[in-house]
């Protein structure tokens, strides 16, 4: 995010006024650039960085941007993306499919141009010069191929844009691109008049997908009969739409940005000023009622500033403004956003939150609003320092609820923005954790790879291209000073995949009238806006200590034991009097307090003969509306975390960890887990050693090579026996670890739900090796570096290790290793990691499907027992819930599966041969919605959002 540089001190005279509108400066209220005069004050909240530290950490970022650059270009160009583990090009159609995620790739060697402007803003002038040679010279954009438009516009017309702005302003400067003559605005524009048809709605909403050569509807299209689209992807195209109207004068871009824009202000949910998640692009229905600042709804808000900032457009203000106060209304609850029901914005649609919330704190810092920015940062920060990388969703109490993290940018995003709003040098520390955490977890020799599981540190065969076009220019921005930038970054704002747009497009080409169309539709109050740059006093009090203060009390927040989350008591509803609702995830039912509230809601206790208890809801014995509403938001709560106990029972996936040279512990793959033999998660070190091919491969009788396995891990393949009878075998040769590889060719993690192995039906006591699963992709990595590299090293864990634990006391080249961690302190960080690993909490992913709710919602728990530990085994169809266990349970359920059979960790199933033997069937969740009666019979719309909600993924 960005904005323009105000001309004189915060909150001075003009800042923002219409006066300098006229005079073409499009300035917002934005305390990220407005703040130059606090930033002093504030440094003193924390230790200042040396300039020599801050240097040091920006050469770091362009060594690693060239290590992710220069792998793509060796390894991944012309194609759309580097696969770094198979350091190899991903093209689509020629891998797995990974369902939507693939929807970005479309043959246009997407990475070079998302990261055209990142090469600009890192001086790195010759590169861009010659990757723009390339995009005009190789780039097809009239390839056969489905695509998203709203990622094809944020990616490919943005990055196109993005090039053009600072290709003319290298050109002006005279020193670079004297040769260029707009090829890449004439592009943009071949790309533009491509995703028009899309917009052929009669809403004005465009489709989801077009066929980049066939556009919509002919059956050569293979698309155009979609009729959902996220708020999002409808409300994300002004920025890049009219820039592109503006450059080339042509107005029918910004006019169809303005319409879809229109026309979702237009369908906001009157009351409570919210919007869906997702809508009908035909009719304007919302699909999906649920209302957050995360997934399916970010940039949407993101692009109503911006627009202001870019435009002038005062009506986008205003309607940002009227959204802003409703999310902090209804869904901010410090340091939490939580998703609400737009037609109920007291009730919370979901108990996890995921990571793309994580830009909105640097929004926050564009709005002027600080105070609620420092603090939900801060609170992603402690999960990050937990699980080193933001877990892609986690949950109210900060437990992971889906351990994948694509290296997304949108914490370093407000990580920067804070950093330049404040000055406060503790965000320059914030982004030095990150850059050590890119190195020591995620970089591989042929790039920077995704982490498919925080938990375990394994990888997948994934780097995005935002992760070059936002990553690297985020935190090279935050520790460059002025004078390393070869241009004035404040003339630009960036878009929401951090392409440059100059501020002076809002005077040229000004095609569309900017008619104040907002009060049209709503009367709003002039006086709530902000219309000048924030006074510097009010956001900043004369406190050296502010900042710090604010984020104190959220230090520990994330590792409390058993933590209960924080959730803010809503003032409008319960003022300084009546307490909170009751929570699902506090209930005990030993607590006399919490029976009388239950009774309250219309919810009564039944005491079973066998010691547990049931709970049965009938809305019209509540004692008031109000509290009916409690008591189906608690059973649902309940059913919510009975559920998610569910997939907390599954035992988690390992890590095989390469070790030897070059890897260097670099490479972790994630591998299913084993029923029988060693238990990697009692052991912390793992096991360690060189692998070895078992004869036969398959591992199926007495091994006839066991001067080979003997004292190694031998590698086996899938199929024809039990996976306990090749335990066996290997385990007799000698060998001390066990890796099955996939026999069906492709199969990859990536694609593949994991599941672990299980015995064969005998006692497997005797097994006392560790076993674990590959993937045929994951595997087949194993066999490539034995081709190269002859002797292979690897680490059998329940996580990955740290290098330096891995290497303790051994001559590594330093290289390997972060800048900032030299060989000599490595006996220290050993310490440090060991005494880590055991206080660390054992998190687990939460469940993706929510149950529905019932008209006679019904629950049961021992007594003294917290919801936590209610056990969805147990739950027939009737609902009934039963809990055994303890709160906070630190011992997993293992689910059955033989060779071959596959009973996936994540519930989903997978075919099976004919000679495999029937796995035990889990519980069914589908339960059918009843319609709600009396007080609660408009609840139903909402109720059918709740089965819907967390079915779609990110």
């Amino acid at each position: 995010m960005s904005g323009a540089g105000c001309g004189g001190e915060g909150g001075g005279p003009g800042c923002g006024s219409s006066a300098a509108w006229r005079a073409g400066w499009s300035l917002v209220a934005t305390a990220a650039l407005c703040l130059v005069s606090s930033a002093s004050v504030l440094a003193a909240g924390a230790a200042p960085m040396s300039k020599e530290e801050k240097q040091r950490l920006g050469n770091q970022v362009l060594e690693m941007f060239d290590h992710a650059y220069g792998n793509y270009m060796e390894h991944a160009y012309p194609a759309d993306e580097l696969m770094p583990l198979t350091c190899r090009g991903r093209v689509r159609g020629q891998e797995p499919s990974r369902g939507d995620v693939d929807d970005a790739l479309g043959k246009f060697s997407l990475t070079l141009i998302d990261t055209l402007d990142t090469l600009v803003v890192l001086n790195k002038t010759k590169e861009f010069e010659e990757a723009v040679r390339k995009v005009v010279r190789d780039v097809n954009l009239d390839n056969d191929i489905v695509v998203s438009v709203f990622e094809t516009n944020i990616r490919v017309l943005g990055g196109l844009l993005g090039g053009h702005s600072v290709a003319i302003m290298l050109k002006e400067k005279g020193e670079h691109m004297q040769w260029y003559n707009d090829e890449l605005l004439q592009m943009a524009k071949q790309l533009g008049y491509k995703l028009l048809p899309a917009f052929n709605t009669t809403s004005g909403l465009p489709y989801p997908r077009i066929n980049l050569k066939f556009g919509m509807r002919k059956p050569e299209a293979r698309t155009g009969t979609e009729t959902d689209t996220c708020t999002a992807c409808a409300g994300t195209l002004i920025l890049e739409f009219a820039a592109l109207s503006r450059f080339t004068g042509t107005s029918v871009f910004e006019e169809y940005a303005r319409k879809a824009l229109d026309f979702l202000w237009e369908k906001r949910q009157r009351s409570s000023n919210l919007v869906g998640v997702t809508i009908n692009i035909h009719t304007g229905d919302w699909v999906r009622k649920d209302s957050g600042v995360g997934a399916g709804i970010d940039s949407y808000y993101e692009y109503l500033l911006k627009a202001y900032v870019l435009l002038g457009d005062d009506s986008f203000l205003e309607r940002f403004n009227t959204h802003y106060d409703a999310i902090m209304r209804y869904i901010s609850q410090p340091p939490l956003l939580l998703d609400v029901h737009i037609h109920k914005p007291m009730l919370n649609a979901r108990t996890w939150m995921d990571s793309l919330l994580a830009f909105f704190p640097g929004l926050q810092v564009l709005k002027g609003d600080i105070r609620p920015a420092i603090e939900t940062h801060e609170m992603l920060y402690q999960v990050i320092k937990k699980h080193n990388f933001l877990p892609e969703a986690f949950t109210t109490d900060f437990r992971v609820h889906w351990a994948q993290h694509p290296l997304r940018p949108e914490f370093a995003e407000s990580t920067y923005f804070l950093y330049k709003a404040t000055g406060d040098p503790y965000y320059l520390e914030v982004g030095k954790t990150l850059i050590e955490n890119l190195n020591k977890y995620a970089r591989v020799p042929c790039g920077f790879a995704a982490m498919k599981d925080v938990r375990t540190g394994s990888h997948e065969d994934r780097m995005d291209s935002f992760f070059l076009a936002e990553m690297f220019k985020y935190l090279y921005l935050l520790f460059a000073d002025k004078e390393d930038i070869i241009f004035d970054i404040e003339d630009y704002i960036f878009t929401t995949e951090a392409h440059l747009l100059p501020l002076w497009l809002s005077t040229t080409n000004q095609t569309v009238s900017k008619k104040n169309t907002t009060t049209e539709y709503t009367e709003l109050d002039d006086s709530n806006f902000d219309w000048t740059c924030p006074n510097t006093q009010i956001l900043f009090p004369n406190d050296p200590m502010y900042a710090q203060s604010i984020r104190e009390p959220l230090k520990n927040v994330v590792d409390k034991s058993c933590p209960r989350g924080v959730v803010r008591v809503r003032e409008e509803s319960f003022g300084s009097g009546p307490k909170p609702p009751l929570r699902a995830r506090d209930f005990m039912a030993s607590n006399p307090e919490h029976l009388e509230i239950l009774k309250k809601m219309g919810v009564s206790l039944i005491h079973l003969k066998d010691g547990r208890v049931q709970l049965v809801q009938h809305a019209i014995q509540a004692a008031s509306s109000l509290d009916a509403e409690d008591g189906l938001r608690f059973m649902q709560e309940m059913i919510e975390l009975s559920s998610q106990q569910q997939k907390e029972q599954q035992l988690p996936p390992r890590a095989v960890q390469i070790v030897s040279h070059p890897f260097f512990g670099r490479v972790v793959l994630t591998a299913g887990p084993a029923q029988f033999g060693m238990d990697l998660s009692k052991h912390k070190s793992g096991t360690r050693g060189f692998v070895a091919s078992s004869k036969p491969y398959n591992g199926c009788s007495e091994i006839t090579n066991p001067e080979v396995v003997m004292g190694k891990i031998a590698l086996m393949q899938r199929g024809q026996c039990m996976f306990a009878e090749k335990a066996r075998n290997i385990q007799k040769a000698g060998a001390i670890g066990g890796i099955v590889i996939d026999d069906n060719e492709g199969s990859s993690s990536d694609t593949a739900p994991l599941f672990q192995m299980a015995g064969d039906g005998k006692n497997t006591d005797d097994i006392t090796i560790p076993m674990l699963f590959l993937f045929n992709k994951e595997g087949n990595i194993i066999l490539d570096a034995i081709k190269e590299y002859e002797e292979v090293e690897v680490l059998l864990s329940d996580k990955a290790k740290d290098r330096a634990t891995i290497f303790k006391g051994k001559m590594i080249p330093n290289y390997i290793f972060d800048s900032n961690l030299e060989v000599e302190n490595m006996e220290q960080k050993s310490s440090e990691n060991d005494s880590e690993n055991q206080k660390s909490e054992k998190t687990t992913s939460g469940s993706r499907d929510l149950s529905s709710v019932r008209q006679e919602s019904v629950a049961e728990s021992s007594p003294g027992s917290p919801p936590e530990s209610v056990s969805p085994a147990d739950v027939d169809s009737a609902g009934i819930l039963s809990s055994k266990e303890d709160s906070c349970p630190t011992e997993n359920h293992e689910t059955t599966i033989h060779d071959s059979e596959c009973t996936a960790l994540d519930n989903q199933p997978q075919e099976q041969s004919e000679t495999e033997e029937e796995s035990s069937p889990n519980v069914s969740w589908d339960n059918k919605v009843q319609p709600m009666e009396s007080i609660l019979a408009d609840w139903n719309e909402d109720i059918e959002a709740f089965e819907m909600m967390e079915k779609d993924e990110l």
